[in-house]
């Protein structure tokens, strides 16, 4: 079978193997079989290996959906009655967090911080002086709205000292970033499979200390569908999903696995690292300001400025490469005008070579100034 290769430089879903593709092609089957239980107890190996988690004291849990159910998941099936949730906002992606809390009534702290630094330290251990009820610290990972990576394992550590667990968003580091879940002093980490491990859409898991989930059956009951320990519990009794699993989503996870494995944790961050240093030095020797400062990004993402040219029209620039096969997407900066080229995916620098070759072609089609212009 010929596919067609898109070059997705949008922060996922991410460009996939045509073997993880296909590996979606399968005899239709019950998900309740013992074979299809097999393959869900191998996908969890697979999911905690990646993280160097030890199966005794922690367990992958999945659900259908996309990022954002983790997001809701960890935080209302987490928080202890009479606690706070301390979210470190600095991004979209955290005020995603701070809206669920916001949703479920859940008594937090929404610490802002700016965009485009990574957060204070001694802000975050105020915070935690202040207010001993904090039982849950949230942080983004890596912010894709702006490329910008903050430090969870300084900020796991202070969670600690404060008695409270560290919950970090690392749907678009996992699976490429090296995590090591206990160094970097994280409790809870999240996923889904259109990341990092280069699946499809429809799974999402988290990765978190069977300790904090037993105890969590105790705490309110906030949801149904996203209940961390009711979905834990079950996968434990009987290695299925609570409910109906996305089962050819399943099958491509599995052969993603095996593809990661097989490129190794640090080959796969190099080529991911590579193709970013080939982005971000393309966009630079075209005149575009990168928002982040390359110590604090995460190597993933490099999120330009609009450049002050009457002539540039982002989606026009869309539409040239995307007919072209090439995908880019608009950053997440309230009043900055900004695209995001990405790293995620199948992809190497020959990729991104064939890439600016076309967009270097829509701005000359529109008539765009190179070096682009700002004032």
């Amino acid at each position: 079978m010929e596919i067609k290769r898109n070059i997705l430089l949008n922060p996922g879903p991410a460009t996939t193997t045509d073997t993880v593709k296909l590996a979606q092609v399968v005899p239709d089957i019950c998900p309740r079989e013992k074979e299809f239980v097999g393959i869900m107890r191998e996908i969890e190996d697979g999911l905690l290996q990646i993280v160097h988690a030890d199966p005794e004291k922690f367990a992958a849990v999945l659900f259908c959906g996309s990022g954002t159910i983790n997001l809701d998941i960890c935080l209302n099936s987490l928080l202890p009655a009479d606690k706070k949730a301390l979210i470190i906002n600095n991004g979209a992606y955290s005020s995603r967090a701070v809206e669920i809390c916001e949703y479920y009534g859940l008594d937090h702290i929404n610490l802002k911080q700016p965009i485009d630094r990574q957060p204070d330290l001694a802000a975050v251990e105020q915070a935690l002086q202040e207010n001993p009820d904090v039982a849950l610290v949230y942080v983004t990972h890596h912010e894709t709205g702006t490329g910008l990576l903050n430090p969870v394992r300084e900020i796991g550590a202070l969670a600690h000292r404060y008695g409270a667990i560290l919950v970090t968003d690392t749907t678009s580091t996992y699976a490429m970033r090296p995590i090591d879940i206990e160094a970097d002093n994280i409790d809870f980490c999240m996923a889904s499979a259109q990341k990092g491990i280069m699946a499809v859409t429809g799974l999402s898991f988290i990765v978190g200390r069977r300790s904090v989930i037993e105890a969590s059956a105790a705490y309110p009951k906030r949801s149904y569908y996203c209940n961390l320990y009711m979905q834990y519990d079950y996968f434990m009794k009987h290695g299925e999903m609570h409910f109906t699993p996305p089962v050819q989503v399943i099958y491509a996870t599995r052969q993603a696995l095996k593809e990661y494995f097989a490129e190794g944790e640090q080959a796969k961050w190099d080529r991911h690292f590579r193709v970013y240093r080939a982005l971000r030095g393309g966009l630079e020797r075209l005149g575009f300001r990168i928002y982040i400062p390359d110590e604090i990004s995460s190597g993933l993402v490099a999120a330009a400025l609009y450049p002050d040219d009457a002539n540039w029209d982002f989606g026009k620039v869309h539409d040239y490469c995307y007919e072209r096969g090439f995908t880019i997407y608009p950053g997440k900066v309230e009043k900055k005008g900004m695209f995001r080229l990405c790293s995620l995916g199948a992809i190497d620098e020959p990729d991104v070579k064939a890439f600016f070759e076309v967009f270097e072609a829509a701005l000359a089609e529109y008539g765009v100034s190179v070096p682009v212009r700002y004032e």
